[in-house]
């Protein structure tokens, strides 16, 4: 896909990736459509940002309301004129035990991850069908393929993107229509605080800085790629996990040890 010229749509923009995905695609020559919570962070971002193709555009939206999706959509198409490319990455997550995870951050997780990623993606397939012609892409986690002990909620949520991703993509095989999944590591961003960050640390897995993640997303979507998946070894454990799960259950008894010190205690 030539990017010069696309109007893309952005969710999680003003995030550690997705600030950095948002310079590189204004420099690809896209026009974006800036979509986070705070309206200050996303101006700041679209004055720092090269323009070609039009003015970027602002959209501030609260992934945690029911109902956000469709208007979120009506306005970045009445300020862009039309939506190219839809990337999925607003995401929260939580690095704590089950129980000490309220209901209510479960319920806002699961709305943010999952149910408004799924909502913005039907809402825009009407117009993608219309001109046979629209790129999805889905910025998942390794965790999507690989349960992790104390990301239970977040895996669920990782899960369940993978598997709208493959679905989707087998919808539309007989369209234009193409559905990317990004599976990235652990990735330096404030998004992992500052015990999940320590924990990952002490059990030697790498964390990747936004810089690299945000270039393989755009090679991606360049090449039209269906699934990618970012790190070694966490990508060889999240394959070994679908053929294996017993040896890869033996292989995290250590890192669920290690985590215990690390752990957050609440998260309402």
């Amino acid at each position: 896909m030539q990017l010069s010229g696309k109007n893309i749509l952005l969710t999680g923009a003003t995030g550690g990736v997705g600030s950095v995905l948002a310079e590189k695609l204004a420099l690809k020559g896209a026009r974006l459509a800036l979509v986070g919570r705070d309206l200050t962070k996303l101006n700041t971002l679209k004055q720092s940002l090269a323009v070609g193709y039009g003015e970027h555009v602002v959209i501030d939206a609260n992934f945690d309301a029911e109902g956000v999706a469709q208007p979120l959509v009506d306005e970045a198409v009445k300020k862009l004129g039309r939506v190219d490319v839809l990337i999925n990455n607003a995401g929260i997550l939580d690095f704590i035990q089950l129980e000490d995870q309220s209901e209510q951050r479960i319920a806002q997780m699961v709305q943010t991850n999952v149910t408004t990623l799924i909502q913005l993606t039907r809402a825009l397939l009407p117009s993608f069908k219309a001109k046979n012609q629209g790129h999805f892409v889905m910025i998942g986690s390794i965790f999507g393929s690989l349960g992790f002990p104390h990301y239970a909620t977040y895996c669920a949520t990782k899960f369940a993107v993978h598997g709208f991703s493959q679905a989707l993509r087998r919808e539309l095989v007989n369209t234009n229509i193409k559905v990317t999944y990004i599976a990235p590591r652990g990735i330096k961003t404030p998004m992992n605080d500052a015990n999940s960050s320590a924990m990952m640390e002490q059990s030697g897995n790498k964390m990747d800085e936004p810089e690299h993640v945000a270039e393989i997303i755009v090679k991606a979507l360049e090449n039209e790629k269906q699934e990618v998946f970012i790190g070694q070894p966490q990508s060889f454990f999240a394959w070994l996990n679908g053929v294996l799960p017993m040896a890869v259950n033996f292989g995290l008894k250590k890192q669920t040890a290690l985590a215990v010190p690390f752990l957050s205690k609440t998260k309402d």
